[in-house]
């Protein structure tokens, strides 16, 4: 009998082949520039199809890899089994621990508006459309981010089909190693079927982002700079540079416009949050002004992310303390008055709360990063590999002064470029993770890292 004859045989969602009709939707990427070309398909619905696909996978010798809800991965998977997770749903919260049961399908989205119910919120990611379980193996830095650090810090527990078959429990007291190395390591070690996560009591804030015209970027980005030293833990900001095409899906007053966004989140009074804001506000006038007391169910409304696929190319790293001389060389060589090929270029305040380890240790990379720095390249596939490329290099090389030697792991960007991959962690915890790897997964039936 043949492999996908005994999936077929054990597992209660589909087994698809590349020449059934349903093979291209059940691997389709988000990133529709991403083409998954696996030799099997697998569609899991519960744990037990999770541990009977791990079992025949490792007795075939065949690679398993995961294509989770949300963004996924934008690495393809061009052989072995692709097993995706968007049929595992569902959300559920005890409102006395505050604690919710995530299964691996669900999206930020789900969760949010579960928690909301409660009066409770996640530490979540800037897009409500990212899948909860990949963003949060890589850590994941979101909009408030200073005030209670990263994702996986508030991560208590995984259930994880291991490539012995069995489905285990990583938490702080059941197999604390494979628990640590779950919480900021991203992949390698199985397939999560699900995660406990902490919710926190709150159900405002005073966030939102505005958004002023090309004339106003030169003086915006510094004083920016200058005005995240003075933010207190309870204020996480960011901003980003959008050259935003003319076209009827950008609303009216930012159409075909190069703008900047600064985005805000305070954790307390809206009076405090809105006096603490008011130096971004003397700016200059502004297009769109949508700061503001609102409710944490509205939270991915800060950033506004794209919801729908689309090719995509970015780049992302750390960055050191900045200064005036940081913020004259990008406008220099990313300001409005430059033709760049980026739709999107961002820089994201940390420290506070991301620099601090939770108590018990986590595999978690960048909690010496001062910023992040993120450009999304125009989404013209033909433009990938030729044009984007040498002008992020361009780009790259002026801030260099700036960049920290280590990144984080899901700013990696599809660990195409030579070395960010072992830079995605101190060199202790990488080592620590090839160990906690090679003992739950030791012939490699989960790989992970670059080719």
């Amino acid at each position: 009998m043949t492999l996908i004859d005994q999936l077929r045989d054990s597992i209660t969602g589909p087994v698809l082949g590349p020449a059934d009709d349903d093979f291209a939707a059940e691997v389709a990427a988000w990133v529709l520039s991403t083409q998954h070309t696996p030799d099997i398909a697998v569609g899991l619905t519960s744990e037990e199809d999770a541990a009977a696909l791990v079992r025949l996978a490792a007795a075939a010798g065949t690679p398993v890899r995961v294509l989770a809800s949300g963004h996924g991965s934008a690495v393809a998977v061009t052989d072995g089994i692709l097993a995706t997770t968007s049929r595992l749903t569902g959300v559920t919260i005890d409102p006395e621990t505050r604690i919710a049961r995530i299964n691996a399908g669900c999206r930020w989205a789900d969760v949010i508006e579960a928690a909301g119910e409660h009066g409770l919120t996640p530490i979540t990611g800037a897009s409500a459309n990212v899948g909860v379980i990949g963003y949060t193996l890589g850590g994941g830095l979101g909009p408030l981010s200073r005030t209670y650090g990263f994702s996986s810090d508030w991560a208590r527990g995984f259930r994880v089909a291991v490539a012995s078959g069995e489905v285990v429990t990583a938490s702080a007291t059941e197999n604390p190693d494979l628990f640590w190395a779950l919480r900021g390591g991203k992949g390698g070690f199985g397939i999560v079927t699900s995660m406990d996560f902490e919710l926190v009591e709150l159900s405002t804030i005073y966030g939102g982002s505005v958004f002023f015209d090309a004339p106003q970027i030169a003086s915006a980005v510094p004083t920016w700079i200058e005005w995240t030293k003075t933010l207190p833990e309870t204020a996480t900001s960011s901003f980003v540079i959008l050259r935003l095409p003319p076209m009827e899906f950008i609303p009216e007053p930012l159409r075909g416009k190069t703008v900047i966004s600064v985005r805000f989140a305070f954790v307390g009074d809206a009076a405090e949050g809105e006096r603490l804001f008011q130096p971004i506000r003397d700016i200059g006038p502004t297009i769109i002004d949508a700061v503001a007391q609102m409710p944490t169910t509205a939270i991915a409304t800060i950033h506004n992310d794209p919801t729908d696929p689309s090719p995509s190319w970015d780049r992302g790293l750390l960055l050191n303390e900045l200064d005036a001389d940081f913020a004259k060389t990008f406008l220099d060589v990313a300001g409005p008055d430059q033709q760049v090929p980026f739709v999107a270029i961002e820089i994201r305040h940390l420290g506070g709360a991301t620099k601090r380890d939770v108590p018990e240790g986590s595999a978690v990379g960048g909690r010496g990063g001062a910023y992040t720095f993120f450009m999304a390249g125009v989404p013209d596939p033909s433009l990938f590999a030729t044009v984007l490329p040498p002008a992020a290099d361009a780009i790259l090389t002026a801030i260099g002064p700036w960049t920290a030697a280590e990144t984080t792991i899901n700013y990696a960007g599809g660990l195409t470029v030579p070395g960010v991959y072992e830079a995605s962690w101190p060199a202790a915890t990488f080592a620590r993770l090839a160990e906690v790897r090679a003992t739950y997964d030791p012939n490699t039936l989960f790989p992970y890292g670059p080719a």
